[in-house]
């Protein structure tokens, strides 16, 4: 094999973990869940572990074996203590088994090198002062080890064509390394700024759509409470009323957007059917005693989902409450519920033969502040499709102007159920 397959065999052999640690970082942050830091330090080991397992060593220039060091660079640069030494201590056996180097001597070397980057301060160990360092002292211990300890039959240009090789191999790669790996948190850091800068638009916006709501039933009380004339019987009976009325909007507006915004579930092992079972059983003759005619299948069965008992029942009562308000006046409204388990999901369906909607309301559901209601706030709809991602869900709505409304909630059943 020649030197340059050599190369090129070992260096992506280095940094294939350490492109596998850029891919679950990057996985970590979609999810929004903090890097598990055990995960750096086994991609390291691992880097280590397969150059020296399967990495090709040319017979003519046995100082490739330097590229073995970067793992231990990266994790001197991170500052990974233990990692550092059980690194060293593989290199060390490996110089001495493998390579047939003297033991005490790379012992010493690899103990000189976590001494001095130990005794630095964090601060001042930066990806420059790392390499450098390391090369330098790489550099004088290779042509020591070399001229003074080996006997070497090589003449000595072409030992130090070598120890030159090897140290440049070193330096250039290890840059390079750490220039792939430095690029990709930045990335990421960029990817997690965009998403921060999209939550702090999102919430603008929402306290922009908020103050422009409160806005309007404030001014109406203020108008009325101008118009008052307390001595004018008749027009206090009429103005304190809506007034009142306008409070009460004001009120419900506040208390859904603290909701929404508020929006936290805590998941445990729960029965979907059983909490089914449950809101039926409060919700079905408030129902009935406004005729609303209700056919209702639930499996006589436990399915066990990980999830929020409260959170979801919230948004089941959400929905029998739009599904009762969508009633046709002077017209029987049929509500229909069913729930059954498939390929790891339980898809739970609730349709009705109200008044339906037409294609921009469907495709507006959900829209913060958008509603058709007129003490409506456009909230509801809206924390309930966040409260089923949450539960890594979907909620879906299916309508037709004036033959009802069908909404589907697919969630994830727990395996063992499956």
């Amino acid at each position: 094999m020649s030197f340059l397959d050599s190369v090129i065999i070992n260096s992506i052999l280095v940094a294939s973990p350490l492109l596998i640690y850029l891919v679950y970082v990057a996985y970590r942050e979609n999810i929004n869940e903090k890097e598990n830091n055990l995960f750096l330090s086994l991609a390291l080991i691992s880097s280590l572990y397969i150059t020296m397992r399967y990495g090709m060593l040319n017979e003519e220039n046995v100082y490739i074996t330097v590229l073995f060091n970067i793992p231990l660079l990266i994790s001197y640069y991170k500052k990974r203590n233990f990692t550092s030494i059980f690194l060293s201590i593989l290199l060390v056996l490996y110089s001495t088994f493998a390579l047939k180097y003297n033991f005490y001597g790379v012992l010493l070397e690899y103990t000189l090198y976590y001494i001095l980057f130990a005794l630095v301060d964090h601060q001042k160990l930066t990806r420059n002062f790392v390499i450098h360092t390391f090369v330098i002292i790489k550099a004088f211990l290779l042509s020591l080890q070399t001229y003074y300890f080996t006997n070497v039959m090589d003449p000595f240009w072409i030992n130090f064509r070598n120890i030159l090789i090897g140290v440049l191999l070193l330096y250039f790669i290890s840059y390079a390394a750490f220039y792939l790996l430095e690029k990709g948190e930045e990335i990421m850091d960029l990817n997690q700024a965009m998403r921060s800068l999209e939550k702090e638009k999102s919430l603008r916006s929402a306290l922009f759509k908020i103050t422009h709501e409160i806005k309007n039933p404030i001014a109406v009380c203020k108008g009325y409470l101008d118009m008052l004339d307390l001595n004018d019987s008749p027009k206090v009976h009429q103005y304190i009323p809506i007034i009142q009325k306008e409070i009460a909007r004001t009120l419900t507006l506040m208390d859904d957007f603290l909701d929404y915004t508020k929006v936290k579930v805590e998941k445990e092992p729960m029965d979907l059917y059983y909490l089914l079972e449950d809101t039926v059983s409060q919700l079905k003759p408030l129902l009935e005693q406004r005729g609303i005619k209700t056919d209702f299948k639930i499996p006589d069965d436990e399915l066990y989902c990980y999830g929020d008992y409260n959170r979801l029942k919230q948004v089941f009562i959400n929905l029998f409450k739009n599904a009762k308000e969508a009633k046709k006046e002077k017209k029987t409204l049929h509500l229909k519920l069913r729930a059954e388990q498939k390929d790891g999901m339980c898809t739970i369906t609730l349709e009705d033969d109200g008044i339906g909607m037409d294609e921009e309301t469907l495709e507006r559901i959900g829209e913060m502040f958008y509603t058709t209601k007129k003490q409506g706030t456009g909230l509801g709809v809206t924390l309930s499709k966040e409260i089923i991602e949450l539960h890594q869900g979907e909620l879906k709505y299916q309508s037709i102007l004036g033959q009802g409304t069908k909404v589907t909630i697919q969630l994830p059943v727990m395996k063992e159920e499956v």
